[in-house]
């Protein structure tokens, strides 16, 4: 008979875009139930990882009465099912799923964080996410930092006494390398995206505040006012209620006529061929599968200096770092790797060698089954 282990995320975009392929392949030799929010991304993840499926609602941001009701929900759920472990991404999933396992007596308790918030916060709501973290560690069975950084926030700020196991070299699921690699469909896609004779920067995620919008738009305007002959694609939602842009950011990026707002995309290859520099300005991550995934596509990256980011870019190797909410050195660095074709194209000939030969997913899935392993025999 299987052992039966809960995945969880807050909402069901995170199952369907950290861990395609994954759950499928525990699957393999455990019983997994995934579980989030509700949604159709759910239904899709279930259909794709071939995995039952159950739908929890519960609030992103802070909801004590609804955080309540899910918490109760959890348990409930737990109670029925009798996992043998419950493994929980992101921040609220981890808070309640942990506390929910832990009260149920689930034996397995693994948290992953995937991105902490707290270091970047101030005041009361700092002290408040750190409490809730802190909580969320007390009740896991064992924690798992994505990279580095995430676990150097965790150790500096005291999160928790325990042993904190990164897999790998970090991240979550690796990188498919036969899937976000230059195909003949997906050059042939690009070409339709693709302006000749420019140098064209991309982005790729939500495009709010916190990814630093503001200071990209701001940037590129400066840049276009020296040359012409470059372009910005920026793909991703728009999320006006949790972190909107500065109105005046969102008009230029919406009419100007060198940069392009394609909005979601299910499949962001075609974008990433079609660019000669990711560019990716974010105040804060866990460990970014984008960057990942623009590096196995060749691209050079700039990047800010936090936490994963500045574990994926190697400075002058396979693209640039810089500092976070600094329009300044963004700017600089684009225009380098605009008007410096050379070096252009010697970090894009780095980019996919280095993912390959830290982050391919397969390497990465064979270690998370050996930490899975290893929670039987304690």
């Amino acid at each position: 008979m299987k052992r039966k282990i809960i995945r969880i995320t807050t909402i069901p975009m995170s199952l369907k875009i950290l861990f395609p392929g994954q759950l499928k392949m525990l699957a393999e030799e455990y019983e997994v139930v995934a579980v989030s929010s509700p949604g159709k991304e759910l239904d899709e993840v279930g259909r794709r990882e071939g995995v039952r499926t159950v739908a929890v609602p519960m609030e992103r941001h802070i909801s004590p009465f609804k955080d309540l009701v899910s918490l109760c929900r959890l348990i409930r759920l737990f109670r029925k099912e009798k996992p043998w472990m419950v493994h929980s991404h992101t921040p609220k999933a981890g808070l309640l799923a942990m506390l929910a396992a832990w009260m149920c007596g689930v034996p397995v308790r693994i948290h992953t964080f995937t991105g902490l918030v707290f270091p970047t916060a101030v005041g009361m709501k700092q002290r408040l996410l750190m409490a809730t973290d802190r909580l969320t560690c007390a009740c896991a069975t064992l924690v798992n930092p994505e990279g580095k950084g995430v676990k150097r926030d965790l150790e500096r700020y005291h999160i928790t006494s325990k042993p904190l196991r990164i897999i790998g070299n970090g991240n979550v699921n690796g990188i498919d390398l036969s899937y976000f690699s230059r195909t003949q469909e997906v050059c042939k896609t690009a070409a339709t995206v693709r302006e000749e004779g420019c140098v064209t920067f991309c982005f790729v995620g939500r495009v709010v505040g916190d990814k630093g919008m503001n200071e990209l738009v701001r940037a590129f305007l400066r840049l276009y006012a020296q040359h012409t002959q470059v372009r910005l694609l920026l793909v991703g939602p728009f999320e006006d209620e949790l972190d909107p842009l500065q109105p005046d950011t969102k008009q230029i990026l919406l009419n100007h006529p060198a940069i392009r707002f394609m909005g979601w995309r299910s499949d962001i290859r075609p974008f990433l061929a079609a660019s000669d520099v990711f560019v990716f300005p974010s105040y804060r991550e866990g460990f970014p599968n984008v960057v990942l995934q623009a590096g196995a596509m060749g691209l050079p990256c700039i990047v800010t200096d936090i936490n994963g980011c500045n574990e994926i870019v190697q400075e002058g190797v396979n693209g640039l770092i810089i500092p976070p909410r600094d329009e300044n050195s963004l700017y600089e660095a684009m225009y380098r790797l605009a008007t410096h074709p050379e070096e252009r194209e010697l970090m894009a000939q780095q980019a996919r060698p280095m993912i390959a030969n830290r982050y391919e997913q397969h390497d990465l899935w064979n270690k998370l089954k050996e930490i899975y392993q290893a929670q039987i025999k304690k």
